[in-house]
């Protein structure tokens, strides 16, 4: 029933789980090592480039950017003279520069939306258009039945009177065709 390598196997098993510690074999991956605090660093191309550090130019030192600030307060460091992610662009540019190209985008949205509101609407012809254009319509169609009726009522005249197709009849020049 059982073969002799399935109980060396079961066996030795039994003992490695008896024997072994469980703290011994762990399959986690070992934790990072602590960041150093911002403090340490002594110049702004060292400070920087740490997410969470701010380099102040005003007192030379790097501080632990105020995460419950979007901007930092004046009391740690001056717009001016802040510096965060980059040495040479300050806060005060960062600002203007973000506002701007989001102004941008979104007047470019505006017009767009606009011009697309317009395009649409213009294309697409009112309803007064629509009926007056049908009105003018009908209004021709009735002065066409209009004409032809009265072009066979003076027909019928100049029949009545010999005036038709007689070429030698002194009012033959008269007619209006």
């Amino acid at each position: 029933m059982f073969s002799l390598t399935t109980l060396k196997q079961s066996v030795f098993l039994v003992v490695f789980l008896l024997f072994v510690t469980p703290g011994e074999f762990q399959f986690t991956s070992p934790t990072p090592p602590p960041t150093p605090p911002c403090s340490i660093n002594k110049n702004c191309d060292t400070c920087v480039p740490h997410a969470k550090c701010l380099w102040c130019f005003s007192t030379n030192n790097c501080t632990e950017y105020p995460v419950t600030w979007l901007l930092p307060p004046a009391s740690v460091c001056p717009l001016a003279q802040a510096r965060w992610g980059l040495c040479w662009l300050n806060f005060e540019a960062l600002i203007i520069s973000l506002a701007v190209l989001g102004g941008t985008i979104l007047v470019s949205i505006a017009i767009c939306c606009c011009c697309c509101c317009c395009r649409t609407r213009s294309s697409r012809p009112d309803r007064d258009e629509e009926r007056f254009a049908r009105r003018r319509e009908e209004i021709k169609q009735r002065s066409e039945q209009r004409k032809v009726e009265r072009k066979t009522r003076h027909d019928e005249i100049r029949r009545k009177y010999g005036l038709m197709g007689d070429s030698d009849h002194p009012y033959s020049k008269f007619e209006n065709e």
